[in-house]
Formats: C-alpha cells, structure tokens, sequence
C-alpha cells in the first residue's frame, strides 16, 4: 500500500467477486500481465466459500499493486450471498472507494482483456474523458468460440460532449448492462448517489445515468475484452426472471434525465407483457410457474391475460426449447447468444432425451389381489 502512494496511480481496475475460484485466475493473468507501475487491480470478495482466496494469492506474489479485500464467508445456513444482488452493488462500490487510481475500470471477475487494453485504456485517460467505454467481444464459456464480434455498434471511436447526452445513451445504454465496460473517473463516481442502486445489480447504470455528464465521453470501438458468455451464476433461476423481467425496466424507468422515448427504445416499461418474451424465457429455463405467482399473477389485470401467462409458464419447456433451437437453424445464423441460452437451457432437448433414454426402466411390482 505504501508503495502505491508513492507513485501516482493512473487507473484502478476494481473487481467484485464471489465464488469465481474457477474462472478469476484467468481473469487477473490477462490484466497482471499487461498492468504497469500506475495501475492497480483492487479485488473485493463477498465472501467466497471456494478457492478465490487461493487463487487470488498467487497473484499477489507477482503483482505488488494487487490489493485483496475478503469478507467473511456466510454462516452455516445463511446461503451464499447472490452475485447480482445487493451485495454485487456494494462490493463494487466499495472496490472503487478503495481504489488509489484517477479513473476505475469496472471490471467482471469471469472476463478477460485483450493484449494491450489497458495501454489503450491509459491513453484515453490522458484526454481527460469522464467516461470511456470500453467495447467487448462475446466468446463461449471456454473462450474457444466468438459467439459476437463486436457489442457496441459503432464503426469507429466515438466521443461524446455533454450535449450529446441522448445520443450517449440511445448508443451505448444496452451494453452497459455489463459493467465490465466501464471506466470511470473516481471522483465523479464518488460524487454521485450510489445507494439508491444497490440491490439493482446495475449500481454502474444508474452513477452514470442518472444525470448528464459534465464533461466528455468517449466509446472504444475495437473490442479490448473478451466476455466469458453462457457461466453467470443467476441465469437459469428465478434471479434472472426478476432481472431483466422487474429490476432492469424498473431502474431504466427511474432515470429522470431521460425522455420516455429514449427509455422505450431501450426496453419497454413492463416487458413480462410481451407473451413471446415469456415463452423465450420459458425455454431458456428462467420462467415457471413459479415466477407467474410470485410476479404476475397480481400484476395482470384480466383473468384471461391470467389464463394465457399461466399456460406459458406450465408449457412443456423441452417443446418449446426444440421450436427456439429449430428457428434459429432454419435463419441460418451462426450460433449466438440466443443459441448458447437455449442449449444451456435444463430443457434442452437433445439432453432431456439423452437422460430419458440413459435411465433404466424401473418396473412397477404388481400387488397380489
């Protein structure tokens, strides 16, 4: 620590992490092997119940500017902490209190940077942007396999002044659903409310959102990270259902900066109206009978919107997976995110008919008359 005060620290990347013993390693190779003397990497632990801590380790013996901060474990019965609930947000909070650095990158704790992202990083920073974002590439759980080129649709780098607030957001606003694109100066960070956000999973959302920038932004076109798509731990549970379905339109909704037009292009007020949203999440898994009575039953309205809702959330989920996996062959596209979340899916029909035909038979004894 005292050698960080030494020498003033350009960038902080500030990882939240819980249980990412397995994939966190790569993660901290990528940036320890490109990080110089004027960036630091504050990793903040939830409480993880599996070897982060062991890992993390290892790379404090070769990075001096690698800080790690561990809560303690949940008590025997309490549950792990949920990785996208409150705790997320207040561990990514505290990530960039802690940080020593002008700016911190927002980093995920599953995720690698590309060879030579951080140089490119630190050179926008000298312009003095108050927020870079920074484009990334989806790639498959390996990392073997490009599922997306490219998130952000841009054809080149893009800066952004105050004025251009609206344009901001109608270009970069749904990919900043992933926080790990996210550079931000400290100061301004700290300067806005941060605890309205927590509990949203999104708390990088809402610091940047929730009023016009001051100063400039800036877009990184060329993809410096490479996302690990199809492992994020709520993604077939009730959590993801209550995500994108009630936590993310509602944050989008609460903006005040921001006409309604702009909120609508981006994700409609109430989407778990949309009947073909709901069958999509039914074959992905991420939406049962379950969710309909803890969310929508009492948030519709007609007993036959009732009636339709509840249908979809008992269908069969294996028949609509096989109907999801068959219409994106049949459009010819290479496999993407849609694909990735319908073979990942527990209804994925080719493993519902591997484990029905891997089972042996049982047979019933008769009873005697």
């Amino acid at each position: 620590m005292d050698e960080l005060k030494k020498r003033k620290i350009q960038l902080s990347i500030c990882i939240p992490t819980i249980n990412r013993g397995a994939c966190i390693g790569a993660t901290l190779e990528s940036i320890v092997s490109q990080a110089g003397d004027t960036v630091e990497i504050v990793v903040v632990d939830g409480g993880s119940t599996d070897n982060t801590a062991e890992i993390v380790a290892q790379f404090q013996s070769k990075s001096s500017s690698l800080r790690y901060f561990r809560k303690d474990p949940p008590t025997a019965g309490s549950g792990s902490p949920a990785p996208s609930a409150g705790g997320f947000d207040r561990d990514c909070n505290r990530a960039v209190e802690l940080a020593e650095g002008e700016y911190c990158w927002l980093f995920t704790d599953d995720d690698v940077l590309k060879p030579g992202a951080i140089q490119r990083v630190l050179d926008a920073i000298r312009e003095r942007y108050e927020l870079i974002v920074v484009n990334a590439e989806v790639r498959s759980t390996d990392l073997s396999k490009t599922l997306e080129a490219s998130r952000l649709r841009l054809a080149g780098d893009r800066t952004y002044t105050p004025d251009e607030w609206q344009t901001l957001f109608a270009d970069t606003a749904e990919y900043l659903s992933f926080v790990g694109g996210v550079v931000i100066q400290r100061q301004l960070w700290i300067a806005r409310q941060r605890e309205p956000y927590f509990g949203t999973g999104f708390i990088h959302f809402g610091v940047i959102f929730q009023s016009p920038l001051r100063g400039e932004a800036l877009a990184i076109a060329e993809p410096l990270i490479a996302i690990r798509y199809g492992d994020a731990l709520y993604m077939r549970t009730s959590r993801y259902f209550e995500i994108w379905m009630l936590d993310w339109p509602k944050l989008i909704w609460s903006l005040p900066s921001l006409p309604d037009s702009a909120k609508q292009q981006l994700c409609p007020r109430e989407p778990w109206r949309n009947n073909k949203s709901l069958l999509l999440l039914r074959a992905r898994g991420a939406f049962s009978v379950a969710e309909y009575d803890r969310w929508l039953k009492e948030r519709l309205n007609s007993r036959w919107d009732r009636l339709v809702v509840k249908l979809i959330a008992g269908s069969p989920g294996s028949a609509l997976n096989l109907l999801g996996i068959a219409r994106y062959h049949l459009s010819n596209c290479r496999p993407g995110q849609y694909y990735v979340d319908l073979v990942k899916s527990p209804f994925y029909f080719l493993r519902a008919f591997r484990n029905s035909t891997s089972l042996p038979h049982q047979v019933q004894p008769r009873t005697q008359a």
